[in-house]
C-alpha cells in the first residue's frame, strides 16, 4: 500500500530524509518514530503530497505521486502535528468544505458526519453554534481527525494524534485506527509515546537523521535487544543515552549552585 524507494528530500544544504526505503502492506499500523528534526513530518508531508520529494520515488495505494499527485492525495488521510484548521468557520462548515473538495454529496457528508459526531461525543450545537477559534484543543483535534477520515480513504497518516485528547476520546481512537487496520487500512502513525506505539502498532519503523536505524515487530526488537522496552532501545539508537548523562549532570552542578547559596 505505501512503497518507498530511496526517498529523499534536501533542503539547501541539510539532508532532511536521506534515501529512505520501505514497503507497508495494507491493514498494518507502523509506529513512525525519531526524535525532533529526524525527518519523520517531512517523509509524512512528501508521502500527502505536500512536500516534493528531491529524489527517489514513493507509490501509494498504486499510485505514483510522481505522475499521479491527486490520485495520492485522493487515497489518503492526513493528522497533521500541528492541526491547522479555518478558525473563522464553524465545525460543520469546515468538516462540510472537506467532504465538499473530496467530491462526497452533501447528503452522504451529513450522514458521516453525524456518525463521527457520535462517535467522539461531539453535539450538532457545537458544530453549528462556534467557530473553531472557540474550540477547546481537543476538540479542534478531533475536527482534525474527523476530516481525515471523512473521505474514507485507504491509507492513513497520524501525526502526534492524540495530542489534546482526554482519556477516553484517545482510548476510542486507539480502538477505531486498530479496527480499521484489520479492514484492511494501512495506516502510519508518528509519536513520541512510545508505550502506546508498543501497545497499539504492528511494526515499529526508527529514522534518525533522515535514515532508517531500525524496523520491525516490536516484540521481536525487543527480544532481539535483550528484552529491552522500545523506549530503551530508542533512546540508545537515538543518542537519548547521553542526553539522559548531560541532564543527570546539569542536575548535579543546578543542585550544587543551590546549596552553594
Amino acid at each position: 500500500m505505501i512503497t518507498l524507494r530511496e526517498l529523499t528530500k534536501v533542503f539547501g544544504q541539510q539532508v532532511a530524509v536521506g534515501g529512505l526505503s520501505l514497503e507497508i502492506p495494507a491493514g498494518q499500523i507502523v509506529g513512525f518514530l525519531g526524535p525532533n528534526g529526524a525527518g519523520k513530518s517531512t517523509t509524512l508531508k512528501m508521502i500527502t503530497g505536500m512536500l516534493k520529494p528531491t529524489s527517489g520515488t514513493a507509490i501509494i495505494a498504486g499510485h505514483d505521486l510522481a505522475t499521479d499527485p491527486m490520485a495520492v492525495k485522493r487515497s489518503v488521510g492526513f493528522v497533521p502535528e500541528s492541526g491547522a484548521l479555518y478558525e473563522s468557520l464553524s465545525g460543520l462548515e469546515y468538516l462540510r468544505m472537506v467532504a465538499s473538495l473530496y467530491g462526497i454529496a452533501a447528503e452522504q457528508a451529513d450522514a458521516r458526519i453525524a456518525e463521527f459526531i457520535q462517535f467522539f461525543d461531539l453535539t450538532w450545537d457545537l458544530l453549528t453554534e462556534k467557530l473553531l477559534a472557540a474550540y477547546s484543543k481537543g476538540m479542534r483535534r478531533k475536527i482534525v481527525i474527523i476530516s481525515a477520515l471523512l473521505h474514507n480513504p485507504p491509507v492513513l497518516l497520524f501525526d502526534e494524534p492524540l495530542d489534546g485528547l482526554d482519556v477516553n476520546a484517545a482510548m476510542g481512537f486507539k480502538t477505531l485506527i486498530q479496527t480499521l487496520a484489520k479492514q484492511g487500512r494501512t495506516i502510519v502513525y508518528s509519536s513520541h509515546i512510545l508505550d502506546v506505539v508498543e501497545k497499539v502498532c504492528d511494526r515499529v519503523v526508527i529514522i534518525n537523521q533522515g535514515k532508517l536505524v531500525l524496523d520491525g515487530a516490536p516484540a521481536a526488537v525487543s527480544a532481539a535487544n535483550g528484552g529491552r522496552s522500545l523506549e530503551e532501545i530508542f533512546t540508545a539508537l537515538t543518542g537519548g543515552d547521553q542526553l539522559r548523562e548531560k541532564a543527570e549532570n546539569f542536575a548535579r552542578t543546578f543542585t550544587d549552585h543551590g546549596d552553594r547559596r
